[in-house]
């Protein structure tokens, strides 16, 4: 054998020893992070799983709720809703007691359903879901107080900007006009009228309004616009009319989605 082969054969061996030893040295961190590595994974998966699980579970204690309200027994629907509200995961809490003050609302106890919806805008971080339990609760307080109850819950909401400002100015509106502020009232749905973003559905609504105070004389009017109050009656009447002669709130108010 020659002198080459044999140095090199001893290099491959230094270097073979040297590779032990590192890895004696360092097996231990490298394994370590590995399981460390698989640990963190299965306990991801684990924690996805459990969620999934019980958000699972919290959508058909929710549709459960649901199925009790539709079949008229209100009192296991809020024990449902209640439990769901302590127990649930992840956003269904929420929807439970925004249901749950809905249901408070069909069962007539107005009183308790707007403690409810002032109870969620105090405890949401969350601005449109805040929002949306004040505009609920103004909703409800057109009937059962008076317009500064409504306009403290709403007054901001009916600026420009918020999503939810039309049916704030809506609920303004309809407290204005049973307190016999019709100019206010007048005031308030006819911004909604002239808001680009109203829906056609709302925008009828709030002619029928006007048209109503307009047939009472509440407020004047140009010819050409008392005619067109005529004629939004006929367009509405049959489709949107509330049964009332004058505008009413409804009787029970709930996040439109469930």
């Amino acid at each position: 054998m020659s002198q080459d082969n044999i140095f090199r054969e001893v290099d491959e061996e230094l270097r073979s020893d040297r590779m032990r030893a590192l890895w004696r040295r360092f097996a231990p961190y490298v394994i370590g992070a590995a399981v460390g590595v698989v640990a963190i994974v299965a306990v991801n998966e684990g924690w996805t799983w459990y969620h999934a699980n019980n958000a699972a579970q919290s959508s058909d204690e929710l549709y459960a709720a649901f199925d009790a309200i539709d079949g008229g027994d209100l009192a296991s629907a809020q024990n449902q809703l209640t439990a769901l509200s302590v127990n649930g995961s992840g956003s269904y809490p929420v929807l439970a007691q925004f249901r749950k003050a809905g249901v408070l609302a069909r069962q007539g106890d107005a009183a308790g359903a707007v403690a409810a919806y002032d109870e969620l805008a105090n405890t949401q971080s969350n601005p449109r879901l805040r929002e949306l339990a004040l505009v609920l609760g103004a909703t409800l307080m057109v009937d059962a107080g008076t317009v500064a109850d409504v306009e403290s819950r709403v007054g901001s909401i009916a600026a420009e900007g918020s999503p939810l400002r039309n049916a704030a100015r809506e609920a303004l509106g309809l407290a204005q006009y049973k307190a016999g502020d019709f100019a206010a009232a007048q005031a308030s749905f006819e911004a909604v009228v002239n808001d680009p973003m109203a829906q056609s559905n709302v925008r009828n609504r709030m002619g029928y309004y006007l048209a109503q105070l307009l047939s009472q004389g509440a407020i004047a009017a140009e010819p050409a616009t008392a005619d067109a109050a005529a004629t939004a009656i006929d367009e509405i009447v049959s489709d949107e009319a509330p049964a009332a002669d004058a505008p009413a709130a409804t009787t029970e108010a709930e996040p439109a989605a469930q």
